[in-house]
């Protein structure tokens, strides 16, 4: 699931929520639900400042299964 190494199972559920609380401000707040590998649901959430006159920026999640998709670009 991620770089840390936190468990997970094939019950494994992910709700990510965006909301913009701010003109410069962006906040993405991320729901692990996985009742094989936790007790409970949990969440982190990720604070973003944004900077004015600029795109936000695609991000691509680079994986094995995906390293011939990204070497094309």
């Amino acid at each position: 699931m991620d770089k840390v190494g936190h468990p997970h199972s094939e019950a494994l559920r992910v709700i990510e929520r965006f909301r913009r609380p701010s003109f410069g401000r962006l906040t993405v707040e991320v729901t692990i639900d996985d009742p094989k590998a936790y007790t409970k649901p949990w969440t982190a959430t990720l604070p973003f400042n944004l900077q004015l006159n600029t795109d936000l920026m695609e991000s691509i999640c680079e994986n094995e299964k995906d390293a011939a998709h990204i070497a094309a670009q």
